[in-house]
């Protein structure tokens, strides 16, 4: 169901339908996968954002103003009972899909993600996003660098 708080494992369990509410009134948009009828097995948020050039890795700085538009994957949570199935891959590959058509009309150079936990950041590292230089736990990648990372490696 809708209301039904996914269990991710991570430590910050939500209600889907409470966090997909509260994206739609504020800066970020929140995009689920449904398995089986309603029930929810993976979602994002995503939103717009900045990042400075001194924190920013050289892929993302090279020949940018300061600061630097991005996009923001707020959350990316798959249901433990989905995860090893490459839902997770699948749902970043979307939300760099839907930033690359909204950077055809905006300047967006990027995406930036923030890791909760070192598995996480491993996580992240394996779709090619790469460490700022100040805050471990805060990685990015451009868009061309995602896109090219997830055709590269195993489908959805």
């Amino acid at each position: 169901m809708l209301n039904q708080a996914l269990d991710s494992g991570d430590s910050l369990p939500t209600p889907v339908a409470a966090r997909a509410g509260e994206s739609s009134r504020s800066a970020t948009r929140t995009y689920g996968v449904c398995a089986s009828g309603r029930s929810v097995v993976g979602y994002y948020a995503v939103a717009a954002g900045v990042v400075t050039v001194a924190g920013a890795p050289g892929q993302i700085r090279r020949n940018m103003p300061d600061p630097i538009p991005v996009a923001v994957l707020a959350r990316l949570a798959v249901d433990r009972s989905w995860q090893g199935r490459g839902l997770g891959r699948a749902l970043v590959r979307d939300a760099a899909r839907r930033v690359a058509t909204a950077a055809e009309t905006i300047g967006i150079r990027g995406i930036v993600v923030h890791a909760i936990s070192e598995e996480v950041r491993e996580y992240y590292l394996s779709l090619g996003f790469d460490a700022s230089r100040h805050e471990p736990m805060t990685l990015m990648v451009t868009l061309q660098g995602v896109l090219a990372a997830l055709r590269s490696r195993s489908p959805g």
